[in-house]
């Protein structure tokens, strides 16, 4: 038996499944919250099988979803490639390109790329999402996202190639009237009697500030912990606790500490899935970066 599945249907079942909602899959794709479930019912009626489950508000992938999910990806990406070869043998980069990148990178190094980007290449539809580096990693690494523009992994990941663009050196920040503030010589134990506001455990920036401390055999007493580092600035500059911020991000709400001998640092760029080849939206856009640092 024959199973003719519409790609544009394919497509929506995708961002159902990856945003978990109808309304945001209608909203992403620019289209109606009855045309998207139109389009899943035309594909459940191709395969003879449900999709998905709709319990209450939840949007729950069936057996045969998560059967399809990996095919349909594969299938439009396919279609996609296509696309930027033949554009390409016009002498023109478009189609649609999708990249993941931190909140840090994407509101304190990406807006000047990205607006000469936009500027060289109107014909590329620009797909960005703002998350964690460590699920830009891994969105990569599952053909969801193409580029990745984010902190680095500590420790090389199968499949996944990067490339070094900035060195973001971080420094121990603290409130302005902070007891630490006014001190010249500070050591790195002394650190250990303040509560610290750090990024969450789980990510790659909180591994690097833990294990410079452990080296040292200091354990931060952390009293709350986030991902967004602009939020983490606001508690250390209202006095919640010390922190651990890029150096960019400092102004005069924090008072950096001077603290000889602790420099830790994280490195920032870009990666992208060994096995899938390079776009000519990705290739140019990591021209650019390369060139921004």
């Amino acid at each position: 038996m024959i199973i003719r599945m519409d790609t544009q249907a394919l497509a929506a079942f995708i961002e159902v499944a990856d945003s978990t909602s109808f309304t945001r899959a209608a909203e992403h794709l620019h289209l109606s919250q009855p045309a998207i479930s139109k389009r899943l019912k035309v594909l459940e009626d191709q395969i003879g099988q449900r999709l998905f489950d709709r319990i209450g508000r939840s949007v729950l992938l069936t057996d045969a979803g998560r059967a399809l999910l990996p095919h349909a990806r594969r299938v439009i990406q396919t279609l996609e490639d296509g696309r930027r070869a033949l554009s390409q043998l016009q002498g023109r980069i478009s189609g649609r390109l999708s990249i993941g990148t931190s909140h840090h990178i994407g509101l304190h190094r990406l807006p000047p790329v990205l607006k000469r980007y936009v500027n060289d290449y109107p014909d590329v539809d620009l797909d960005l999402h703002f998350m964690d580096s460590e699920d830009a990693c891994e969105a990569v690494l599952a053909g969801k996202l193409e580029i990745g523009i984010v902190t680095l992994p500590l420790q090389p990941l199968a499949n996944l190639d990067s490339g070094l663009v900035w060195h973001d050196p971080l420094a121990v920040v603290v409130a302005p009237n902070h007891p630490l503030a006014g001190k010249r010589r500070i050591r790195i134990e002394d650190l250990a009697h303040y509560p610290a506001v750090l990024p969450d455990e789980d990510t790659y920036t909180h591994r690097i500030i833990r294990a410079e401390l452990q080296i040292r055999g200091v354990a931060p007493r952390v009293r709350l912990a986030t991902n967004y580092l602009e939020t983490l600035k606001m508690l250390a500059a209202i006095g919640l606790g010390l922190s651990v911020l890029p150096v960019s991000m400092i102004d005069d709400s924090v008072r950096r500490l001077d603290m000889q001998g602790f420099a830790p640092q994280r490195e920032l760029g870009w990666v992208r899935h060994t096995g899938r080849s390079v776009s000519g939206p990705a290739r140019a856009l990591l021209e650019l970066v390369e060139i921004a640092n």
